[in-house]
């Protein structure tokens, strides 16, 4: 298979456009086909089953288009799906979970050999949250951090029905899931769903200054990178990239809607 050949990303709607703007920011030689499940959205409160299916046929159709690798921007389908996947497929899938390491880290101090206990509240899909994948991430990290996990379903919603602009309707739902905590004694928020990337200056607005805010975009372009380079798959430098976008749903609002979102 070329170099050449493109990278197929997709996700249960349009939040995983948010990483493949990353890819085209972070590997601008690379032809990414990106495919969004809007009909079947939301995944986050299908069963394993049926998200596992749905991702099957999305892949085999990038198989058909000649792909050299597949990023599921999505961390339920993750969950679901990807040992599966990559049982039956023989190119690299790359999977994403919520980056909850990336918080936690934070309480490691080069000058301190303790480290400092992180209050981290993992926001993502109820499906996310309650598959075995995340809990065995969890396990990890519960025993020296405080970890919060907070399913928040409408914010896929607000994105898939193109509400982003709402800035009354958000921060009222921001308020609604996250007021129960005391965000002053929290060191950061984790978004663990691709959807919630796009609502970043949203919770800097409801966080204080010092809570850091953690996606897992940028960590998954980054080993996207190392995977391609290791099999001599990385497009030329030079080469011209793009962003090629398609949907489930065939609607003109999908696809205008699509198109926003990647040059927000």
């Amino acid at each position: 298979m070329s170099s050449t050949a493109p990278i197929g990303v997709f996700d249960s709607g349009l939040g995983g456009i948010s990483v493949a703007r990353q890819i085209a920011r972070d590997l601008p030689a690379e032809h990414v086909l990106y495919f969004g499940d809007s009909a079947n959205a939301p995944y986050g409160i299908k069963t394993p089953e049926q998200v596992k299916s749905l991702s099957f046929a999305i892949v085999e159709r990038f198989v058909d288009q000649g792909a050299k690798a597949v990023v599921i921007a999505c961390n339920t389908a993750t969950s679901a799906a990807v040992n599966d996947l990559r049982e039956h497929y023989d190119i690299p899938i790359i999977g994403m979970e919520p980056a909850l390491k990336v918080a936690c880290d934070r309480g490691d101090v080069p000058s301190d050999p303790h480290h400092i206990p992180q209050r981290v509240i993992v926001a993502a899909t109820p499906l996310t949250l309650r598959e075995r994948k995340f809990a065995k991430l969890m396990e990890r990290f519960d025993s020296d951090n405080e970890i919060y996990k907070e399913p928040c379903p409408d914010l896929v919603e607000i994105v898939e029905s193109g509400q982003l602009g709402n800035h009354q309707l958000v921060m009222d739902t921001l308020h609604r899931y996250f007021d129960q905590y005391d965000l002053n004694r929290i060191d950061s928020v984790v978004l663990g769903c691709t959807h919630f990337v796009f609502y970043r200056d949203y919770f800097r607005e409801l966080l204080p200054e010092r809570a850091a805010i953690i996606d897992g975009n940028e960590g998954t372009v980054r080993h996207l990178r190392v995977v391609l380079e290791s099999l001599g798959k990385l497009a030329p430098e030079g080469a011209t990239g793009s962003v090629e976008l398609s949907n489930s749903d065939p609607s003109e609002r999908i696809a205008t809607l699509s198109h926003e979102l990647l040059n927000r």
